[in-house]
């Protein structure tokens, strides 16, 4: 049996089913980056995608209401940036299980020193990271390879009376795209800008 160990360098020999590991993202609370070990051998691969155990250790204060996927066929597409209000506010979980995407987290909680500051990372089939991303963050990505596909895992509902987010161009967040944007929706590009967020 060959086990990968993850970054963090948590590794239980003869378990495939070994614990979620987390990092904090620089100076921004309760944002996580989430790996995980990989169990391989010839037929192919099994790693854990979710456990609401582990990440409530992490700081996920919530149960689990819905567990979506996406598909973006074009390299350049940007999705976002999209966050849920009040009752509704979430914690999300995004991993990319083919391709890759640059992921990207803003936060607008105004309490914070890191209020409209972001946080990107890669995610792709390779590394198999997660971004564990709390209520008061907007959340975007751009595609980087044709067809990447995305698991999110919420913690509430989907609402659309309580769902709104900020401009993924906004000239004040200045998010480095690394790809020239393609393919927002006609509501991602009626999305207001930071200074007019409420």
């Amino acid at each position: 049996m060959l086990i990968q160990k993850g970054f963090l360098g948590h590794l239980i020999i003869n378990n495939i089913f070994t614990m979620l590991q987390s990092k904090k993202c620089e100076n921004f609370d309760d944002l996580r980056v989430i790996s995980r070990d990989t169990y391989s051998d010839s037929r192919g691969e099994f790693y854990k995608i979710f456990n609401l155990d582990d990440l409530k250790k992490f700081g996920w204060d919530d149960s689990v209401k819905q567990i979506n996927f996406s598909q973006s066929f074009k390299k350049g597409t940007v999705r976002g940036m999209h966050m849920q209000f009040s009752k509704y506010a979430e914690y999300k979980l995004v991993t990319c299980i083919k391709g890759s995407i640059y992921d990207v987290a803003i936060d607008l909680r105004k309490e914070k020193k890191t209020y409209l500051k972001f946080f990107s990372i890669q995610l792709d089939n390779v590394n198999k990271l997660s971004l564990m991303i709390p209520p008061g963050f907007a959340h975007g990505f751009q595609v980087l390879e044709e067809d990447s596909q995305i698991i999110y895992t919420h913690s509430k509902e989907y609402s659309n009376e309580f769902e709104g987010g900020i401009s993924p161009l906004d000239p004040e967040i200045n998010v480095p795209w690394p790809l020239p944007v393609i393919g927002l929706s006609e509501r991602d590009k009626k999305l207001p800008l930071a200074k007019d967020f409420i």
